[in-house]
C-alpha cells in the first residue's frame, strides 16, 4: 500500500507538471492535479469555487477525489506508513505519533539518528535501520507538497495527511478505531479468517523477534527461540531434569552473582605510579591477590600491563581457562577485580571512551546499554580519579579511530 500510494503520488506530480488550468485545458486528470498542486487540499465546494461551478458539478464530472488521493497523502496511506515504520524501527507507538521533523538528525547520506519520547521512560535516540531510513525518506518526499499548505506549527509534525480523499480536514491523530476501520476496508485478516486485531504496542516485540530470528543472537526477550515466551522456554527447555543439569544451572547463577559483586567493588586506581602507594592504599587487594614485593613492582612498573590496566594475574582463569592468558576484551578489564589503573593508562582509557561514543552512535540504545552500559559507567569513575592535566595531555593523542584499539573485525565501528 505504501509503495502503490507513493508511485501514484509521483505520477500525479508528473501529470501536474504538464497540466494547466481546467478552464483552459479542459476537465482532465492532469489539469485537476495541476490545480490541486496550487490551491492545496481543499474541499470539493472550495475547488468548485475556483472553477466557478458548484460542488455538484465537480462531483458529477468525476476525477476530483482520485486526484486529491494521488496528490496528497490521505489517512489510509498514513496508517500504512506508520505501521510499517514501527515494524522497521521498533519504536513504540507513542514515540512514533509525536515525532516532529526536528527529531530527524542526518548523520550522512544514508544514516539517521532519530530522537523520540518514550512516555514510560524518557527521551531516547535510535540509529535507524536501513529500511526505516529509506521509508522515512520516502514519506518526507510523499508529504512535502502538503506541508507547503500547512501553518508553520503543523508543518513541523512528521505525520501529516488529509482525513479523507476530497476533503480539506487534516489529520489530528490516529486512534484505535481508525486503525480498526482501516483493517476492515482493506480486508486484513488473521489465520482464523477474522479481521486482524493490530496491537500497535506489540509491534516493538515483533521487531525484536524479526531481528533476533535473522541473527539468532542478542535477544533480551528470548534465549532459545524468539517465537517463544520466556515462560514457555523455562517450562520446556530450561528445566533441570538431571543432577548434572541442575549443577550447571546453579553454576550459571553463581557466576552471575559473582559478576554483580565485582561490579559493586570500586576500581583500583593509583594516582601515582608508586608501589608503596598501591600497597598502602589497597591492603585488601594485595592480600586477595597474594602479591609479593616483586609482583607489586611489576604491577606499578608496567610489566603486567594489558591495554587498559595492569593485570594482577593474567593466568587466574577469571574470564577464561585457568592457566591460559586471559581472553577478555579490553573493556572487560574495567570491571575486573584484578585490574589496577595508573596514569599511564589514561590515553588508552580515553581511546576506549571514544570507542564507546562511536558505538553509541550506531547501536540502538537498549542494545548499547546491554553490551557496554556497565563499562561506560565504570570508565568514567576511573577517569574522574586522574589529574585533569593527565587527561588533557592524553586527549592530544586520541585520533578517534578503531585502529587505536585491539578490536576484532566484527567489533569495528560501521
Amino acid at each position: 500500500m505504501v509503495d502503490d500510494s507513493y508511485a501514484a503520488h509521483r505520477r500525479a506530480l508528473a501529470d501536474a507538471a504538464d497540466g494547466q488550468h481546467p478552464l483552459e485545458g479542459g476537465w482532465k486528470p492532469g489539469n485537476l492535479r495541476w490545480l490541486l498542486a496550487r490551491v492545496g487540499p481543499v474541499s470539493i465546494s472550495d475547488f468548485g469555487q475556483d472553477l466557478d461551478v458548484s460542488a455538484a458539478v465537480v462531483h458529477n464530472r468525476g476525477g476530483f477525489h482520485d486526484a486529491t488521493r494521488a496528490v496528497f497523502p490521505h489517512l489510509d496511506a498514513l496508517i500504512a506508513y506508520r505501521l510499517l515504520f514501527g515494524i522497521y524501527s521498533g519504536i513504540v507507538p507513542d514515540g512514533i505519533a509525536d515525532l516532529v521533523t526536528e527529531d530527524i538528525d542526518w548523520a550522512g547520506d544514508s544514516t539517521i539518528l532519530l530522537s523520540y519520547i518514550k512516555r514510560r521512560t524518557a527521551a531516547e535516540s535510535l540509529n535507524l535501520p536501513r529500511r526505516a531510513v529509506r521509508l522515512l525518506e520516502q514519506w518526507l518526499a510523499h508529504s512535502a507538497l502538503l506541508r507547503t499548505f500547512m501553518p508553520p506549527e503543523e508543518r513541523r509534525k512528521l505525520w501529516v495527511g488529509v482525513s479523507r480523499a476530497g476533503g480539506s480536514r487534516r489529520i489530528r491523530r490516529i486512534d484505535r478505531v481508525a486503525v480498526q476501520r482501516w483493517v476492515l476496508r482493506h480486508g486484513v485478516v488473521g489465520n482464523d479468517g477474522q479481521p486482524l486485531k493490530i496491537h500497535r504496542s506489540r509491534i516493538r516485540t515483533t521487531h525484536e523477534a524479526m531481528r533476533d530470528k535473522s541473527t539468532w543472537t542478542g535477544s533480551s526477550r528470548a534465549t532459545i527461540d524468539p517465537n517463544h515466551t520466556p515462560a514457555v522456554e523455562g517450562d520446556h527447555y530450561l528445566t533441570a531434569a538431571t543432577p548434572a543439569q541442575q549443577q550447571a544451572i546453579e553454576t550459571v547463577v553463581e557466576d552471575a552473582q559473582h559478576d554483580m559483586l565485582r561490579r559493586a567493588h570500586p576500581p583500583t586506581v593509583i594516582t601515582e605510579e608508586d608501589a608503596a602507594e598501591l600497597a598502602g592504599g589497597y591492603p585488601q587487594l594485595v592480600a586477595a591477590m597474594d602479591l609479593d614485593d616483586a609482583a607489586i613492582a611489576e604491577l606499578v612498573g608496567g610489566q603486567r600491563d594489558v591495554f587498559t590496566a595492569a593485570c594482577g594475574d593474567q593466568l587466574s582463569g577469571l574470564h577464561g581457562p585457568k592457566g591460559k592468558p586471559c581472553p577478555a576484551r579490553p573493556w572487560v578489564c574495567l570491571l575486573c577485580p584484578l585490574a589496577v589503573f595508573a596514569p599511564r593508562h589514561a590515553v588508552n582509557l580515553l581511546r576506549l571512551k571514544a570507542f564507546f561514543s562511536r558505538q553509541w552512535q550506531q547501536m540502538p540504545a537498549a542494545q548499547f546499554m546491554a553490551v557496554f552500559g556497565p563499562y561506560v559507567a565504570r570508565i568514567q569513575q576511573v577517569l574522574d580519579r586522574f589529574d585533569p592535566t593527565v587527561l588533557a595531555a592524553g586527549a592530544a593523542h586520541i585520533a578517534d579511530q578503531d585502529d587505536e584499539l585491539p578490536l576484532r573485525p566484527e567489533e569495528m565501528t560501521a
